[in-house]
């Protein structure tokens, strides 16, 4: 047997590597007085505080499990994985918070890889995770599965509560049970609240959330801190900014001002047009989550940008084009796009909305070489074709 230290005291806990033979576990342990608390969970083969990330490739680990893989995000990111040889198990609950037909759609695509596994579930039913894990072992979790909009979190909290924080305590508690190489679990750019400071960077204090939706999500990065420091589980929290693209939410501005301006009717434009956002293409998104699964948080930050926990294998990294576009310019490629020009309802600005956001990706360029490659104007060209394929161009 093999003893391997991996990391300088914190928070009075040291982490052991223990080898034996061609198994791998890992020890919390204290540091200083006190008696040896043993907290043993296994690892995988692929030692976890390496980064082979930047060998921009995936490798080593082959089974994940993404919750809301019938989602728009989800879908993307489970052919992507399941394109690159992984066995991916998709749990969704299909829930009707929009068309229901879209979503079995997405599934029904992955379903015809035989190596995806459709699960049709809540993940906030008691069990229903602890299954999947104890039964699929996977070797990466993504959890995706959220009750998403800031407005709608407005009129229906409860279901903010139910599958954004049960969900994810349900979720931690399997991951507890059986860890995972590496947990990585959508946030969202909301979480930035009230701050003013761009672009918006991971380090920030961000305690001055301005919806439900968005205290839900932060509420759930900092539950997932707490089960990676107690329990060692390595965890990459993402914060997304603005995801549009084929096969998008019908919630979303891109997918309403189409559908509108093509049925001839006017659109509302919040805040008098005075917004902006950094759009992100679902392509250059997933490039980024695909890139974060092997850059496993360690015990020493990567450079001067990282905010990885002093006390647990614990990060947090923006997703972005780190590009801010003014809303009236992304109308703009709309209409070129449509070839129409939109009539405008010019509006006050929405409860829980923000004006402006803006990633800084620093940290994902560091970690996985992230570069986004789709400007405003191609990725809402490819929206609108996928958009009149799918649902027909209307008749002039």
């Amino acid at each position: 047997m093999l003893l391997v230290a991996r990391s300088a005291p914190s928070g009075g806990r040291r982490l052991w590597i223990i080898k034996m033979g061609s198994a791998r576990w890992s020890a919390l342990i204290p540091v200083a007085g006190g008696k040896l608390n043993w907290q043993i969970c296994p690892l995988p083969a692929q030692e976890a505080f390496d980064s082979p990330a930047r060998t921009g490739h995936l490798r080593a680990m082959q089974t994940a499990l993404i919750t809301g893989s019938a989602g728009f995000i989800g879908y993307h990111l489970a052919a992507r994985l399941l394109a690159a040889g992984w066995q991916v198990v998709g749990l969704d609950c299909l829930s009707p918070y929009y068309d229901v037909t879209l979503k079995e759609r997405r599934h029904a695509m992955l379903a015809d890889n035989p190596r995806f596994t459709p699960v049709i579930g809540k993940l906030e039913d008691p069990g229903r995770l602890m299954g999947l894990f104890d039964t699929h072992k996977p070797d990466a979790v993504i959890h995706l599965a959220a009750q998403a909009g800031v407005r709608h979190s407005i009129e229906a909290p409860r279901d903010y509560l139910e599958a954004n924080l049960i969900g994810t305590f349900e979720l931690l508690e399997a991951a507890r049970a059986h860890p995972p190489a590496h947990m990585l679990i959508a946030s969202t750019s909301s979480a930035y609240g009230a701050n003013t400071q761009m672009p918006f960077d991971e380090r920030q204090q961000a305690d001055h959330q301005m919806s439900f939706y968005a205290a839900t999500k932060k509420a759930g990065e900092t539950m997932a801190h707490s089960y990676a420091h107690l329990y060692g589980l390595p965890t990459t929290m993402f914060r997304f900014f603005t995801v549009y693209g084929p096969w998008g939410r019908p919630d979303m501005a891109l997918f309403k001002f189409t559908r509108a301006i093509e049925a001839g009717e006017a659109i509302d434009v919040y805040n008098h047009g005075h917004m902006s956002r950094d759009f992100t293409y679902i392509d250059d998104l997933v490039t980024g989550i695909t890139g974060l699964i092997d850059a496993v948080p360690g015990d020493q930050p990567v450079s001067e940008q990282d905010n990885l926990s002093p006390v647990a294998p614990f990060r947090v990294v923006n997703i972005g084009a780190s590009k801010p576009t003014p809303l009236l310019d992304y109308i703009a490629a709309l209409e070129t796009a449509l070839g129409i020009t939109a009539e405008k309802n010019l509006m006050e600005m929405q409860a829980g909305d923000v004006p402006a956001t803006w990633a800084d990706t620093r940290l994902l360029s560091q970690l996985t070489g992230y570069e986004p490659q789709i400007s405003v104007e191609e990725g809402v060209a490819r929206f609108v074709a996928w958009y009149r394929a799918y649902y027909g161009k209307p008749q002039v």
